[in-house]
């Protein structure tokens, strides 16, 4: 029984060995923790395992550049450096310049962990750039303009000044660069990061800290750089910054130290310090030390390298760290600190953290003092604007220009990009080209070009002439833009940006119309029956198509070819004393040359030595052929008054006519006050008592008759004019007394003028968008004698001048076709002789389609584009294969080649007969038109004779081309009321090309293999002058 109360039972067990069993969970649960803190504590002192573990994670996040475009890219979205450089961008820009003829050739494809990482919204790590900006290569792969952003920098570590870098860690990341941690993770410095998340949760409790970053110089660049807007918006996008920034340390593998070094010289070289007036945006403290303080970069790095400086130098050393210092703690709030308003505020703290240097250890105490010696001092932008240079060499600028157009980027974006372009223009053809165009403006030189002389220039005014060129090259891939430039030293381009008038180079497009109507008659007739073809010609109302014909009914050969031969031999009158009613008026024309006026010759001699009048006559026919095919019954809407359709004619006319003069009256009183207007109205008036009367009462119907009468005195001293006169006219000519039509034919003054004023007088804001819609609710009431005129002619006159509008409208779609530059043409047959103006791009556009037997290829001066390049977001661009549009037929585009020439080899550009030598002793052909533009403004009376003639510019230009693939222009130009001193035609240019055959010739010998044309070749081109 004793024994038995011993026995152990399973209650007493429990309650014995439970406190044991507790006591060892806690001592392995202290040994777990103990061991956690401990693997914790050398973690953060030694980050082996994230070293480990992430530079793992990083080598499977990578890019492989492939042919073709990738499937799949996910481009970074608003970060500031990817904006700029373009990466965010891509996506728009690669849209635009597909749909601009471009196409991807290869382009960086993803790996699936780095694309499930950037989805992810994490920043693809990969080594940026601290540098990057346009690269422009020619067409040889020579450097032809390259921007670099920014544009001073450090190009490697071991350049920085010591002090600077120790600085720097000092204000940013002190532990950054601590040698004993080969492994650490420049991301997070654990201490700044814990005491800154306490700092915040006191805030979020109700505390007062003064809040603290925690941002390393990794961290910072991946906020700078790719964080929206560059700034932290939530500890969601700290964590995503700091998580980015550890894996791009240990991208290259797990030791860090060289990364690390790099973060310092990445940060100095593209910390953001806000933007400057006239400069923009700045990035990285060597283009921030220029363009705040005006402080040269190589003299700021030269005295921060000098040790042991004393005296000025070290006065200038203590500025120089001073200025560095203020930028630094200027990037936390870069628009504050440097635009004005915090200058104050940030010199304190550069004094302060000047004093923190010294204190620790970090500057002498003599530098400190040489630091606190004087304040920065800001460059003065008032006094001393820092601006960008801009670039006016014309091929570059030519080049960026279309680059704009194409990506619909601004140049200053697009300077700021990372791309490089590659560029039809041969750079040093370019150059050579530029230099001799400048060089013509010497006296001396331009004798020894031969341009001084009869119909060229003088000595003098050899300085004033500007000169355009381009040289453009046939290719598969398109007309490959070679050369184009022009002397003016401005961004404005003649050769694309230009309306001028070029004078005779436009019987080149009247010529290419003319073969054109004849081609469409010819196919419209050929192999009918000759009683259809006799039926035809008694029917026919125009020249043209009687030509046609008659043709096709008495000759055998009834081919095309030999039809537009025959066309060049038909004749046309030269006389200069026909006046031609065209363009609402009737005008007369005149020869270059009298010699010309009583010859009658063909409309190839007439091109070959640039005769003014037959080619107006021949225009006549073109616009009688077109106005005959888009109006049945020509005849008879001319010829019978009640044919319905004259009513819409006369209508139109009348509104067109309307807005014209409504217009004009607009322009003349804009910007005028109510009494400055009415001023200038009866200062241009035919005064006397009735007009003056009639044009006040209108005007101003609530004015007594007192007034009234002192206005009638004032305006008209020398008249007498009685009580009962003057109460006469008020009364007479009081408010409504008559139609606004019946004013103005009583005052002489146009209805609209008048209507115009009485409407600006109530409604002196009004736009001309209203005063147009406005004016022509009044213009069938002032047109009414129109429709009512006994006088048949004088609607018939109008009904034609609309009929010529519109054949003009026609006219112009077909040249716009050829490459025509302008949405319309002056309807006037002045347009044959260059009224309409045209653009020397144009014109050899139209050569370079004549040249390629009637195929009109792109301009192509843009062929490849490389964005991003060695990036995860590399792509690279080339052109498209074309085939070109057939838009002239090889027959007519055959017989315009040889139209021109014979103009080089027996007409007005015979200068050029000789050709250009190639080796071998082979001569290039040439062929071209020559023009004369004599642009001015004519004021002529009443009656139609010239009162006055003011010069607008003067030009003259050769569209030309050379052998089978080269073509151009060169135009020689005078802008301006100068222009009346000068009276070169268009041997000038044909001068100038020739004597920049030195140039040009070994060019086109480098291309001689495409470009040589023998003997037998020549020979060929001068037979088929002759009829086939």
């Amino acid at each position: 029984m004793v024994l038995s109360n011993y026995l152990i039972t399973s209650k007493d067990s429990k309650s014995r060995f439970w406190p044991i069993i507790k006591w060892i969970f806690i001592g392995i649960l202290c040994l777990v923790v103990g061991a956690a803190i401990t693997v914790v504590v050398y973690e953060i002192h030694t980050s082996r395992l994230q070293a480990r573990e992430l530079s793992r994670y990083a080598a499977t996040l990578t890019y492989t550049v492939k042919d073709g475009a990738a499937s799949a890219v996910v481009y970074p979205k608003s970060g500031p450096f990817d904006r700029r450089l373009g990466y965010a961008l891509l996506p728009e820009l690669l849209d635009r310049a597909t749909k601009r003829g471009m196409q991807v050739q290869r382009q960086a494809h993803f790996s699936d962990a780095l694309t499930s990482y950037a989805l992810d919204g994490y920043f693809p790590p990969y080594i940026e750039k601290t540098q990057a900006g346009l690269f422009i290569s020619d067409s040889k792969g020579e450097p032809f303009y390259h921007y670099r952003y920014p544009q001073r920098l450090y190009d490697s570590y071991a350049y920085i000044p010591s002090v600077l870098v120790n600085t720097l860690l000092f204000i940013e990341n002190r532990e950054l660069l601590a040698y004993g941690k080969p492994y650490m993770n420049p991301a997070i410095d654990w201490k700044r990061f814990a005491k800154a998340s306490m700092y915040q949760a006191g805030q979020r409790v109700g505390l007062k800290y003064k809040t603290i970053g925690g941002s390393t110089l990794a961290t910072q660049i991946e906020k700078f750089r790719h964080s929206p807007e560059g700034i932290t918006e939530g500890p969601q996008q700290k964590l995503q910054q700091m998580a980015s920034a550890s894996v791009r340390a240990y991208q290259r593998g797990p030791e860090t130290l060289p990364v690390r070094r790099d973060l310092v010289l990445c940060y100095l070289n593209t910390v953001p310090l806000s933007g400057a007036p006239g400069y923009g945006e700045v990035h990285g403290l060597g283009d921030g030390l220029w363009v705040w303080f005006a402080t040269d970069f190589d003299e700021f790095n030269r005295l921060l390298h000098t040790y042991g400086a004393t005296g000025a130098t070290l006065g200038a050393q203590g500025q120089a760290l001073r200025q560095a210092i203020s930028l630094m703690i200027a990037q936390r709030r870069p628009s504050y600190y440097l635009s004005g308003k915090g200058r104050a505020e940030l010199n304190v703290l550069t004094a302060g953290y000047l004093r923190l240097l010294a204190r620790n250890g970090y500057i002498s105490d003599e530098l400190r003092d040489a630091g606190l010696a004087n304040e920065v001092k800001f460059r003065d932008f008032s006094r001393d604007p820092v601006v960008s240079p801009k670039e006016t060499e014309k091929g570059t600028l030519m080049v960026r220009t279309h680059l704009a157009g194409m990506l619909g980027k601004p140049l200053y974006d697009l300077d700021r990009m990372d791309l490089s372009v590659s560029t039809t223009i041969q750079g040093d053809l370019q150059e050579q080209v530029s230099a001799y165009l400048d060089k013509l403006n010497e006296p001396a030189f331009a004798g020894e070009a031969g341009i001084i002389g009869a119909r060229m220039l003088t000595e003098r005014g050899a300085r004033e002439v500007k000169y355009s060129f381009t040289l453009i090259e046939q290719s598969p891939q398109g007309n490959l833009v070679r050369v184009q430039t022009d002397n003016t030293n401005q961004p404005f381009d003649l050769n694309e940006g230009s309306k001028l008038e070029l004078g005779s180079t436009a019987k080149l497009r009247v010529l290419v119309t003319y073969l054109e109507a004849i081609s469409e008659i010819h196919s419209r007739y050929q192999g009918k029956p000759k009683h259809e073809l006799r039926a035809a010609l008694q029917a026919s109302p125009d020249n043209l198509s009687r030509f046609v014909l008659n043709h096709l009914l008495y000759n055998k050969d009834q081919g095309l070819t030999k039809t537009l031969y025959a066309a060049l031999e038909r004749r046309y009158s030269a006389s200069p004393h026909e006046a031609f009613f065209t363009g609402g008026g009737l005008h007369r024309f005149h020869n270059f040359q009298s010699k010309d006026n009583g010859r009658r010759p063909t409309i190839r001699e007439a091109f070959l030595n640039s005769i003014n009048l037959p080619f107006v006559r021949l225009m006549r026919d073109i616009v009688q052929y077109t106005t005959y095919q888009q109006v049945e019954n020509t005849p008879g809407l001319l010829g019978n008054e009640r044919d319905p359709r004259r009513i819409n004619y006369l209508n139109r006319f009348a509104h067109r006519e309307g807005q014209v003069y409504l217009r004009q009256f607009w322009n003349k009183y804009k910007g005028l006050n109510e009494a400055e207007r009415f001023d200038k109205l009866i200062t241009t008036m035919r005064r006397n008592q009735v007009r003056l009367g009639a044009v006040h009462r209108y005007l101003y119907p609530e004015t007594d008759s007192v007034a009234f009468g002192d206005f009638l005195k004032a305006q008209l001293p020398q008249e007498k004019l009685s009580d009962k006169r003057r109460s006469e006219l008020y009364h007479m000519y009081g408010p409504d007394a008559f139609s606004l039509p019946d004013q103005g034919y009583i005052t002489k003054v146009h209805p609209l003028e008048l209507w115009l004023l009485r409407y600006l007088k109530t409604n002196p804001a009004t736009t001309w968008a209203t005063v147009a819609k406005e004016g022509q609710l009044h213009i069938p009431e002032i047109y009414k004698w129109l429709f009512r005129t006994r006088f048949k002619h004088a609607r018939d006159s109008r009904i034609r001048t609309m009929l010529e509008l519109d054949a003009f409208v026609d006219i112009q779609e077909q040249w716009s076709k050829l490459g025509y530059p302008f949405s319309s043409l002056v309807p006037s047959l002045a347009t044959a002789l260059g009224s309409s103006g045209d653009r020397p791009e144009a014109l050899a556009e139209l050569v370079g389609i004549v040249l390629n037997n009637g195929v009109r290829l792109p301009n192509i001066r843009i062929n490849q584009l490389h964005f991003a390049a060695d990036t995860p977001y590399e792509t690279l661009l080339a052109r498209k294969a074309v085939t070109g549009d057939q838009v002239l037929h090889p027959e007519i585009a055959a017989i315009m080649k040889k139209a021109l020439h014979e103009v080089v080899n027996q007409g007005t550009a015979r200068r050029l007969q000789e050709g250009f030598d190639i080796t071998g002793g082979n001569k290039m052909v040439l062929g071209g038109k020559t023009g004369t533009g004599d642009n001015r403004f004519i004021t002529r009376n009443i009656k139609g004779h010239r009162i006055a003639s003011r010069a607008v510019n003067r030009t003259a230009t050769f569209v030309f081309f050379i052998g089978d693939k080269h073509y151009g222009t060169l135009t020689a130009f005078v802008p301006g009321q100068e222009a009346a001193n000068f009276s070169f035609t268009s041997s000038l240019p044909v001068q100038v090309l020739k004597s920049m055959a030195p140039i040009i010739e070994p060019y086109l010998q480098e291309q001689s293999d495409s470009l040589k044309v023998n003997t037998a070749t020549v020979a060929s081109l001068e037979i088929s002058a002759e009829f086939p």
